[in-house]
């Protein structure tokens, strides 16, 4: 009896290109989201893939992108600019201010919450901030407290599923959890999982009403032969062929039609059971609304509203204070965390809530009369260069006997 020797095999190198089981492309793979009573999954991409979701979360988020998002120092009142890493927070993986903060807006209105894994320098700064999908994030529970140590502050820490297959562990020293609405003072709740009914019901109304084209039936007329008359095996599809030759196409337009046949001719009509389909299909797009804070025009709908008047501006000014402030209000208040008092980080609205030109350069003439702009800041704000003595602060006109005085800026 002989004897093989045995031999350890070196152990297999995982391939390159494995895909994480925290991708979340992988979930939409395996269709695997949310449940709702459609039965429908809702993840990213059948959510994203509702035109008005779509435009929603754009419209916010690509808005707030817009935002300037300037660390301002307040000392006594006095507000100045002061420079921080802020000013460019993704550069440091390539991503433009403009691509970050929308980023980071989509991440808290989609899932939740925004996970921002921070990036020293080599003297110890931070250097900018990471947004990690928050579908690779998971949030450890607190650790159990005795009563007396409930009033110490307690670190969390989060466990990240990299794309590479890699595993890290953050503390909130290292990663910055930006939640939006929470129910728990940990976990924020997102689109996805507040609106999984109304979004799965859109999704099944979209694979309706793509069913409806494909097989359904669309046709403008129906055409059954008058009583008395008798049609051969070939004579419908003649008729058929010579209406469409006499009756279908631009160049049959005004055109009178002569068909050598006695032909009751029924218009086809939408049912009412494919009106109340369209209805809610409308309504869907309403209750998008609803949940994002959007107003229907600018989703599109302008069917009940007009998209012009004065009445659309004073919505957009809502807009900005009743559902964009919210998420700035968020941003604003977890990054100046992340700076030394008195520096704190603040969104500007001033471009977003300007008035009109005609409006703004009479507002700015009324001011300028005034203790309250000097001619420059007025320019200024007009985009126009200084001029040579408009730095003085004029006060009201002097009362008789008084002489006119000049404060400074």
């Amino acid at each position: 009896m002989g004897w093989r020797l045995w031999r350890r095999r070196r152990p297999a190198q995982a391939p390159s290109d494995l895909v994480s089981i925290s991708d979340p492309a992988l979930a939409e793979y395996f269709r695997i989201g949310v449940g709702n009573y459609s039965g429908v999954p809702v993840g990213e991409a059948t959510a994203l893939g509702l035109s008005a979701m779509w435009r929603a979360v754009n419209l916010v988020s690509g808005t707030i992108a817009m935002l300037p998002m300037p660390t301002v120092r307040e000392v006594d009142g006095v507000v100045t600019r002061v420079r921080s890493v802020f000013d460019d927070p993704g550069g440091v993986v390539g991503m433009t201010p403009f691509e970050w903060k929308q980023t980071v807006i989509a991440h808290q209105m989609m899932h939740g919450a925004a996970c921002l894994a921070h990036v020293y320098n080599v003297g110890g700064a931070l250097a900018g901030l990471v947004p990690i999908h928050p579908g690779s994030v998971q949030v450890d529970p607190p650790p159990k407290q005795a009563a007396s140590e409930l009033s110490t502050p307690y670190q969390r820490t989060y466990t990240a599923f990299l794309q590479d297959g890699s595993r890290r562990e953050f503390t909130d020293k290292t990663m910055t959890y930006c939640p939006a609405l929470s129910l728990d003072g940990r976990r924020g709740v997102g689109l996805l999982q507040v609106a999984a009914n109304s979004l799965g019901i859109a999704v099944a109304g979209d694979r309706a009403a793509g069913k409806m084209f494909s097989d359904g039936a669309l046709m403008s007329g129906l055409a059954t032969p008058e009583e008395g008359e008798q049609w051969g095996p070939d004579d419908a599809q003649h008729i058929k062929q010579d209406l469409d030759l006499k009756t279908a196409g631009w160049e049959n337009a005004s055109g009178i039609a002569v068909i050598n046949r006695r032909i009751h001719l029924q218009k086809w009509q939408m049912t009412n059971e494919e009106a109340q389909f369209h209805s809610s299909r409308q309504f869907q797009i309403e209750e998008i609304a609803r949940f994002t804070g959007v107003p229907p025009h600018l989703l599109m709908q302008t069917e009940k509203q007009t998209s012009w008047g004065t009445g659309v501006a004073e919505q957009n000014r809502g807009l900005s204070r009743y559902t964009l402030a919210h998420w700035t209000a968020r941003l604003e208040q977890r990054l100046s965390r992340l700076l030394a008092a008195p520096r704190s980080v603040r969104f500007d609205y001033h471009e977003w809530e300007r008035p009109t030109p005609e409006q703004e350069i009479d507002l700015l003439i009324k001011q300028t009369g005034k203790p309250i702009l000097t001619v420059n800041e007025a320019r200024a704000r007009l985009g126009l260069p200084p001029i040579a003595g408009g730095d003085v602060l004029a006060l009201p006109s002097p009362q008789p006997g008084q002489q006119p005085q000049e404060v400074p800026a």
